[in-house]
């Protein structure tokens, strides 16, 4: 009986657990990048689980071609060379999926 008691207890709890707004003082760090999120300005580090194939179908969906010498870094962020408009230029992508052409 004081099984169910405390099963019930804990399953009553769980959705005001889940509940809990965001701290304030966090910078906006989303784990997926959508339409509505604005892209950083520089690649955002963290646990990357795009994999190569699909980086460089990233890059292409991006208007890149031809990626090559691509490797994940130690922040989690794909590295590489690219070419677009005939020109070659080095391509990251954070695990946001965030793309971003060196400027």
């Amino acid at each position: 009986m004081r099984h169910l008691i405390l099963a019930a207890a804990c399953l009553i709890a769980t959705p005001a657990l889940a509940e809990q707004a965001a701290p304030k003082d966090k910078p906006g760090n989303a784990a997926v990048n959508t339409t509505e999120t604005p892209q950083p300005d520089a690649p955002v580090k963290g646990a990357n689980s795009f994999t190569q194939a699909q980086a460089v179908e990233r890059f292409k969906e991006k208007g890149f071609g031809d990626v090559k010498e691509l490797a994940k870094d130690s922040d989690g962020i794909w590295r590489g060379k690219a070419t677009r408009d005939g020109k070659s230029v080095e391509v990251s992508l954070d695990f946001q999926g965030n793309v971003f052409p060196k400027k």
